[in-house]
């Protein structure tokens, strides 16, 4: 499995929140119980003092003292953790044999303090105190010592049991860590496995939804909706694929057939100077297929207006009907514009535009009728709508109109510099200035449009 998993990943988090958690306890846990055996030899001591006390205090005859040592013994035999030390001027009333270690640690102060021996790994806490001169007793420095090496051990088999166990702890955290996470992200790994299942050409298929936990829904669900556009994209890209070479099989055909023709015999100036002519045509033609393609191809990649002036779109009407004049005239239709507006554009662009509107408009308009463009501003928006007389177009042909290659007649026939991607050019234009595209056909008048920011 690959390391970088999102199980092993899971499962390492689970693991330090483990540790984090049973440091955590574990120290606080360590510190109450050492706290807690640490109070446990003063507080023995503290009892076997009470115990003694009232004994030394009470008299100070040599045979109550007597019964004092006595006392001393038995209670150093029955708990060997226990040892007794009594300095006195007078050796009648010492016990323990102090040495001079002893005797110079009992002239230090009073109450409980730790003592090192030889041969003791841990020391001794020893209570001492002072008992005043009673009738025939000296003044008395009386010590109960008590070994610590129990309650040491212990507190090092508490820290053992405390490591072992949050080593053991971790390491199911980590293990169950992973089993949690493996069987989490189970709807994760069959969610993979539909969509590895979704390749080119076959794209219809969607992810289920209904089985998916909530977190895992919406990325589904957005996952479809790009899915849905992968397809549309791949479905268009289809039949731009085989409208191209369509279009581009038509003048490559005519070249070679009459090229093909004119070499079969001899032929004179005049006959080969049709054909060449004939053949500049159609190149010209395949060159503005071309030309038009790689625009599109740029406008595809999300090439935006740059170069913008704030223009009247009024101008650049007219500029571009200047342009057409000959076309105007030819097809013997008129042109009026209604409105202006200033907006930011990039001329050329815009004007190219302008041009494809109006000659799609020419096309569609009988000898001695009007073009209407009007210039509207809007909210947020200026429209400018191109209007020709006609038949209306049926209203399933609409949305598809500003397609590539897309023709309302299904025969494809082609004229001149028609090929198809004229309305195509005028979308990829607005949008590249940050608009849109409409079209309306009403009876008596179809439009077509293009809507610019303000």
């Amino acid at each position: 499995m690959s390391t970088n998993s999102i199980a092993l990943r899971l499962s390492g988090l689970f693991t330090l929140v483990a540790m984090l958690i049973f440091l955590l306890i574990g120290g606080v846990l360590y510190q109450q119980v050492d706290r807690g055996l640490g109070l446990l030899p003063g507080a023995e001591l503290d009892a076997r003092y009470s115990v003694l006390e009232s004994s030394v205090t009470r008299y100070g005859t040599p045979e109550h003292w007597a019964k004092i040592t006595n006392k001393l013994t038995l209670l150093g035999q029955e708990d060997k953790r226990i040892r007794f030390w009594v300095v006195s001027s007078d050796p009648a009333y010492e016990y323990g044999n102090p040495d001079t270690r002893i005797r110079t640690f009992a002239q230090g102060p009073t109450g409980k303090r730790d003592l090192h021996l030889p041969g003791h790994d841990y020391p001794l806490k020893v209570l001492v105190s002072q008992f005043p001169a009673k009738e025939q007793r000296p003044p008395l420095r009386f010590m109960i010592a008590i070994d610590t090496e129990n309650f040491r051990t212990t507190q090092h088999h508490l820290l053992v049991a405390l490591i072992s166990l949050a080593l053991v702890g971790v390491v199911l955290a980590s293990l169950l860590g992973f089993w949690v996470a493996r069987i989490g992200l189970k709807p994760l790994i069959k969610l993979s496995d539909e969509a590895q299942k979704l390749a080119p050409p076959k794209l219809s298929g969607r992810l289920q939804l209904s089985p998916l936990p909530p977190e895992l829904k919406q990325f589904a669900s957005s996952f479809n909706t790009t899915l849905e556009r992968v397809e549309q994209a791949y479905s268009r890209l289809e039949s731009f694929n085989a409208d191209v070479a369509h279009e581009l099989r038509s003048p490559l055909t005519n070249l070679i057939g009459q090229t093909q023709v004119a070499l079969t015999r001899g032929r004179s100036a005049e006959h080969y100077f049709e054909v060449l002519q004939s053949n500049l045509e159609e190149l010209e033609r395949l060159r503005s297929i071309i030309n038009d393609m790689l625009f599109l191809a740029s406008a595809d990649q999300g090439s935006k207006a740059t170069k913008l002036t704030q223009s009247s779109l009024a101008d650049e009407v007219a500029t571009t009907l200047d342009y057409l004049d000959f076309i105007l005239e030819d097809a013997q239709v008129r042109v009026q514009v209604v409105g202006d507006a200033q907006v930011h554009i990039e001329k050329a662009h815009l004007r190219r535009a302008l041009i494809n509107l109006l000659s799609n408009a020419v096309q569609h308009t009988a000898p001695g009728q009007t073009i209407g463009v009007n210039i509207e501003v809007l909210e947020h928006q200026v429209a400018i709508g191109v209007t020709n007389p006609g038949e209306a177009i049926a209203s399933e042909h609409l949305p598809r109109l500003f397609e590539r290659f897309y023709r309302v007649d299904a025969s494809r026939s082609n004229s001149g510099a028609n090929h198809g991607l004229g309305l195509a050019i005028v979308k990829a234009i607005a949008l590249m200035h940050g608009g849109d595209v409409f079209v309306r056909s009403e009876a008596g008048g179809n439009t077509f449009g293009i809507t610019l920011p303000v």
